[in-house]
């Protein structure tokens, strides 16, 4: 009779291949049956995307349809700040694999439409596996209808565009109000990292900000009013501060009334005494004096 081995295995479990290569990594992969992304190695291996930004488009080709995937709801989700997330973001759109779009609800809601692509560039439909069955008798396909009036009609005429407001400018050349301005727009991404403008658009949009310093607005207000409240899908920095500089612009001081001279002195002709008139001659007293003794 054979030995018994309680502590012995019931079965021999497969070894782990060992690695053949001296260096590099090495692969043991299981394959999955259940809860699985197919991620191509286009994006995986892509050599201009970030690390986050290859990590943050697997995350969202894993979601299903409908799920949340603005910058705040990621921001909660990972420990990225939304500085981060949103430039991800502007990278899978720069390459294609992202694209948002901005839509108005019935109501008057502004949503955010996102769409994710796993191939880029390629709108070509899946191909249908090969079927082992006998292919049935294709039948005739029937003849197209004949166009309806309505089909005929022309298309509408496209929107004609709002012209835009122009920007607001100082009505005074001031250096300084000029200089104040430009250093003020140049310094916005410091206090929000996503106001980050171009050297053009500062110089654009400087005499706009010259404007509200010509109307008695401190530079911290001005700040204060263009940083407040960014939307979370921004991608014009340049066009929302030329919008708030526009529609924001406070009104002009009240001019204050210049106050009245008062009349030079002069030294009356009878007593020599000071006082106040437009011309020389004699004062109050002398003239009623005068007029007592004629």
């Amino acid at each position: 009779m054979a030995l018994q081995h309680p502590s012995a295995p019931s079965r021999a479990t497969s070894p782990v291949p060992r690695p053949t290569a001296r260096s590099g990594v090495v692969h043991v992969n299981i394959r999955h049956t259940t809860r699985y992304t197919v991620v191509g190695n286009h994006l995986a291996q892509h050599r201009e995307l970030s690390l986050l930004a290859i990590g943050l488009a697997v995350h969202i080709q894993s979601l299903p349809v409908g799920a949340l995937v603005g910058i705040k709801f990621l921001s909660a989700r990972f420990p990225e700040s939304e500085h981060r997330i949103a430039g991800a973001l502007r990278e899978l759109e720069a390459h294609g694999y992202l694209e948002r779009t901005r839509e108005r609800l019935p109501g008057g809601k502004v949503v955010t439409r996102t769409v994710s692509y796993n191939q880029p560039g390629s709108m070509a439909t899946p191909t249908p596996r090969p079927s082992r069955t006998p292919e049935r008798p294709q039948r005739p396909t029937p003849a197209a209808p004949k166009p309806t009036p309505e089909a005929t009609r022309p298309p509408a005429p496209a929107p004609t565009p709002v012209p835009r407001e122009p920007l607001p400018e100082p009505h005074t050349l001031a250096p300084e109000h000029h200089r104040t301005a430009a250093a003020l727009l140049a310094e916005l991404h410091r206090h929000a990292p996503r106001l980050l403008l171009a050297e053009r658009d500062v110089r654009h949009l400087a005499p706009a900000a010259a404007a509200w310093l010509e109307r008695g607005a401190a530079p911290d207000a001005v700040r204060r009013t263009l940083t407040a409240r960014l939307p979370d899908d921004l991608k014009h920095p340049a066009g929302l501060l030329a919008h708030r500089l526009t529609a924001l612009l406070p009104p002009p001081l009240p001019t204050t009334p210049v106050a009245a001279r008062p009349d030079p002195l002069q030294t009356c002709e009878g007593c020599d005494r000071a006082f106040r008139a437009t011309e020389p001659g004699r004062c109050r007293d002398c003239r009623s004096d005068q007029r007592d003794a004629a």
